[in-house]
């Protein structure tokens, strides 16, 4: 068999081209708009004392990693519908590792604070012995050891594909699905990694943070006090709300195409881009409208200034 590598890879983002420049104008909005939200939480959470505690550290961190994804992707989006298709191989192996690492992390993230809600509700009086630096410190640390081992061996079987001289990737930007698919290797192994990475990072922690939330909604009904019952529902509401905007949108997907539905290019492109770029967009205004302290200190800060 003929191996060669090749330099760069041709992405065919198929979006019909009377939508490009309206699907151009959008993804500029949606970035500067992600942009502006997650930096302004983040500021918030860092400048306000109060506001230093594994809850908000959490909601720092995912404004951190929505600011980074958002740029890992849609820039580029932005210059592939503008007509700048090629991507040399070693930025798309950049943008294919960060995504992967950032969802692996979000979905961690994610349980951490689904734990801190269930010990804040469910044991409130050891929520102070349960929930310290040094919790916070571990469960940083294993929140980025796990991502990097897997990603290490993304790389590792990036490293060994061959593409025969076929660089043409029917996507919207470097995915390692789509690579493993124009490689010619031939090896189940390539595709296994993807099974167990979704099962780890995506069904086990889906699973664990809605038995969680019900847990913890059955412990707020039990709230005598009215005030209370509210405040713990609506915190578990915001949550939930997060956790479905970060995975509904790839579940629907996932089920369309297990399902057999035939889905055209263009819409699957489509699906695809609104599951990566709306999330991070709308976390942060969900915070700041649902969340007391940090909608607050919104409002300080800008009256301040």
């Amino acid at each position: 068999m003929n191996q060669t590598s090749v330099s760069e890879f041709v992405l065919l983002c198929t979006v019909d081209s009377q939508k490009k420049s309206y699907a151009i104008a959008i993804l500029i909005m949606v970035y500067l708009v992600t942009m502006f939200g997650n930096f302004l939480v983040l500021l918030v959470i860092v400048m306000n004392p109060q506001l230093q505690k594994p809850m908000f550290v959490a909601i720092a961190t995912l404004a951190v990693i929505d600011l980074v994804g958002s740029t890992n992707i849609v820039p580029q989006l932005i210059a592939i519908l503008s007509g700048w298709v090629a991507i040399p191989f070693g930025p798309c192996l950049v943008q294919m590792l960060v995504a992967l690492y950032l969802g692996a992390a979000e979905s961690f993230l994610l349980v951490f604070m689904a734990c801190d809600r269930y010990v804040a509700v469910v044991h409130p009086l050891r929520y102070s012995t349960l929930m310290t630096k040094g919790t916070v410190w571990a469960a940083g640390t294993f929140l980025n050891i796990l991502p990097a081992a897997f990603i290490l061996t993304f790389l590792i079987f990036i490293t060994e594909l061959s593409f025969c001289n076929a660089n043409t990737i029917n996507y919207c930007f470097c995915d390692y699905a789509s690579l493993v698919k124009i490689a010619c290797n031939e090896n189940p192994k390539y595709m296994v990694i993807m099974s167990v990475s979704a099962f780890v990072f995506g069904i086990c922690p889906f699973i664990f943070i809605l038995l969680s939330y019900t847990r913890i909604a059955y412990a707020a009904l039990k709230i005598s006090s009215a005030d209370g019952k509210k405040k713990t529902l609506n915190t578990v509401t915001t949550h939930l709300l997060v956790v479905g905007l970060s995975n509904v949108p790839l579940l629907i997907h996932t089920m369309l195409t297990g399902a057999g539905v035939r889905l055209s290019t263009e819409t699957n492109n489509i699906m695809i881009i609104v599951a990566f770029i709306v999330p991070p967009m709308f976390n942060p205004i969900i915070y700041s409208f649902r969340n007391k302290e940090i909608r607050s200190s919104i409002q300080k800060l800008f009256k301040t200034a």
